[in-house]
């Protein structure tokens, strides 16, 4: 995988904006977003793209050199006036809360709905915007407020868009491709209060929470893909859920036989548990075998597999966060529902600890034939920074 600068590569008509999908469009995507047999979908409701209200924010404040509320900040300096509006908007959970595995033509044009469903349309500035100096002073930040792991981090960010531009060049159209990406800054970037560096789109949220110039919250964070596997878009050669799916694939084929029993779940699981819009709605039983019962090899499989979730924020970060969900991994479950290929519709894995909670679930194809996968990192106790209301 080549890391590339991610925003600038292709510029894609906006003509989603103006106009809505029409009810193929409408129908086939919205597989995306299925119901389980004992789940909720992760389908999100209708709101504007757009915060309403002015905001009370600034992007003045004192902030580290070199932090990512600096570069934040240096960004915003880059925007014109208009677009600093729709950027800069307040801190709460409403703003944060409004994420979702959809492309964003199908949440403004009123895709999902009802008490599965989720927040509303992406609020920010869409990346489709940007001039040249604009989208490197985005990559900027996205470098700092993510990881430099190979296939994780930055990189995977790098992947996802150039996945989305494969879809629009591969049937998708105009409601793929990287110019359906935003990015918002929820409250003042700055050394002191709260506020949260988004950035998302079609299968990509990333929700960094800072509280007084530290990271105290890296989730709700979502990753998937389609086209799964290896793709090649504009001569480079990618696989954006390698790592990942390497990592699931390696820990239950690691799972002594006894284990494996234990963690396989009755229920099908034909999409996420907490997808967008659920919301502070963990689970309170755990399902599985529990990683005390494990082996030492088995755990760290385990601990190997949370990981590649947790090193896609800023590696200093990651290493803080990595060292709480290991000292927690005697308390932490494993469970799959499907095949342990995880390569069929419906295969389903979870990792519930507590703190960390991570699934991941393999859909039907929606642009394209094949499966693909959905999943999300969650954390019971820094979800949104702690923020529940």
């Amino acid at each position: 995988m080549t890391s590339e600068p991610p925003l600038a590569r292709r510029s894609l008509s906006r003509r989603w904006v103006l106009g809505g999908l029409s009810a193929v469009a409408v129908a086939t995507v919205a597989g995306c977003a299925s119901d389980s047999g004992s789940t909720t979908s992760s389908s999100p409701s209708t709101t504007s793209g757009s915060a309403s209200a002015s905001s009370s924010a600034t992007a003045t404040g004192t902030a580290a050199t070199g932090s990512v509320a600096a570069l934040a900040q240096a960004f915003y300096d880059t925007l014109t006036d208009d677009q600093k509006a729709t950027t800069l908007l307040d801190y709460s959970l409403e703003n944060a809360a409004k994420w979702s595995n959809l492309p964003q033509g199908l949440l403004a044009g009123g895709m999902g709905g009802g008490p599965g469903g989720g927040n509303g349309a992406r609020v920010g500035l869409s990346i489709g915007e940007l001039d040249d100096d604009q989208t490197s002073a985005l990559n900027a930040v996205l470098k700092a407020a993510t990881g430099s792991a190979t296939g994780l981090g930055y990189d995977q960010v790098v992947a996802q868009l150039a996945a989305d531009d494969y879809l629009a060049a591969n049937g998708g159209g105009d409601d793929y491709g990287r110019a359906n990406y935003y990015v918002a800054l929820l409250g003042s970037p700055q050394d002191s209060g709260t506020w949260e560096f988004q950035f998302g789109g079609h299968h990509l949220a990333v929700a960094n929470t800072y509280v007084d110039g530290k990271l105290v919250g890296a989730t709700p964070s979502f990753r998937g893909v389609e086209p799964n596997g290896d793709f090649t878009q504009d001569a480079t050669s990618y696989d954006v859920m390698g790592v990942k799916e390497a990592a699931f694939e390696a820990m239950l084929a690691g799972l002594s036989g006894d284990a494996l029993t234990s963690a396989q779940l009755s229920d099908v699981y034909s999409d996420l548990v907490l997808g967008p819009g659920q919301d502070w709605a963990f689970p309170t039983d755990k399902l599985g075998v529990q990683a005390v019962n494990l082996t030492s090899a088995e755990k760290k499989l385990v601990l190997a597999a949370i990981a590649t979730y947790v090193q896609d924020i800023a590696d200093d970060d990651a290493e803080t966060i990595l060292a709480t969900y290991e000292s927690e991994l005697d308390d932490t479950y494993v469970a799959y529902s499907g095949t342990t290929a995880l390569t069929e519709q419906n295969d389903y894995v979870r990792i519930d600890g507590p703190s960390v909670w991570i699934e991941f679930s393999m859909q039907r194809g929606i642009v394209l034939s094949g499966n693909h996968p959905h999943s999300v990192w969650r954390d019971r106790v820094t979800d949104y920074g702690g923020t529940q209301g």
